[in-house]
């Protein structure tokens, strides 16, 4: 083929590939503006009759907050057995829902799966567990088994299981397969070669993606307090129902769970860099 038609062929190549993304920007430009209109349409006051009032509430907090500056101390020391136990949440269901997220990562990475035929039953098991919001589990949790810590952990755990399950099979994919066949040769059974073949393999990323979906959880056991379903979210919902006299309260558990969460993702960064790049924690 001449240079001149390589060069042809790759100038319409590249005409065809900006047009493509031209459609889909305008495609999602569109689809942004339908869904805008249609929401604001249905909603009870509107966006932009709305607009000006946005910070009324932040500003009414911090004013709040700033007058009574000596109280802030007080509320935290009263809200902290509720952030530990928010803390409590995250931790055992991040514990919880990554155990389940490797099981159901080996069962459904090929090559690694102790039941082949079960890998699409394993993958479509994480599928639905990510699918599903944890409010939404919550809000079903808390209807049958009441308010409390109890709804929030399984119901963050089924989550992370199914996010888990996700990641840690994508990292599966990744295994060197060498290990595994040097231990078949010598008779190794299925259980063996995972825990020695693979368990140190894929042991640093898992640890890592765990270590970041703890992160997550933390947020997300705060927001299903807010639900009924305990911790320092209940707290603030309470907080804020009152209103005026009760913002500085408000303002305490904030400023709480910010520093819970930059503690959280400063702590668990450094041990994520750690642990991708070799170094001894």
């Amino acid at each position: 083929m001449a240079l001149a038609d390589i060069r042809d062929d790759y100038l319409a190549l590249t005409r065809r590939r900006r047009l493509y993304g031209g459609l889909l920007v305008v495609i999602f430009v569109a689809m942004m503006v339908s869904g805008f209109r249609v929401a604001d349409g249905r909603n009870a006051g509107g966006f932009w009759q709305g607009l000006s009032s946005v910070g009324d509430f932040p500003a009414d907090v911090v004013s709040e907050a700033v007058a009574k500056f000596a109280n802030l101390p007080g509320h935290m020391v009263r809200a902290m057995p509720a952030m530990i136990e928010t803390l409590n949440i995250a931790l055992v269901a991040t514990l919880l829902g990554c155990m389940a997220g490797t099981a159901l990562a080996m069962g459904s990475t090929r090559g690694l799966a102790r039941w082949p035929r079960l890998v699409p039953v394993m993958r479509r098991i994480s599928d639905v567990f990510r699918a599903i919001p944890e409010i939404v589990i919550a809000l079903v949790l808390i209807f049958i088994l009441g308010g409390g810590p109890v709804p929030a952990v399984i119901a963050i755990a089924i989550h992370t299981a199914g996010a888990m399950g996700k990641l840690f099979s994508e990292v599966n994919e990744n295994v060197d397969l060498k290990p595994l066949d040097g231990l078949a040769s010598v008779g190794a059974n299925w259980s063996q070669r995972i825990w020695l073949g693979v368990i140190p393999q894929v042991a640093p990323n898992y640890l890592s993606y765990g270590l970041l979906r703890l992160e997550v959880n933390i947020r997300a056991s705060a927001i299903l307090g807010f639900v009924g379903a305990g911790g320092i979210g209940y707290e603030l919902r309470n907080a804020m129902t009152f209103g005026q006299g009760k913002f500085d309260q408000a303002a305490a558990i904030f400023l709480m769970l910010f520093a819970a969460i930059v503690v959280v993702d400063q702590i668990s960064g450094v041990a994520r860099n750690r642990l991708t790049h070799g170094a001894a924690l």
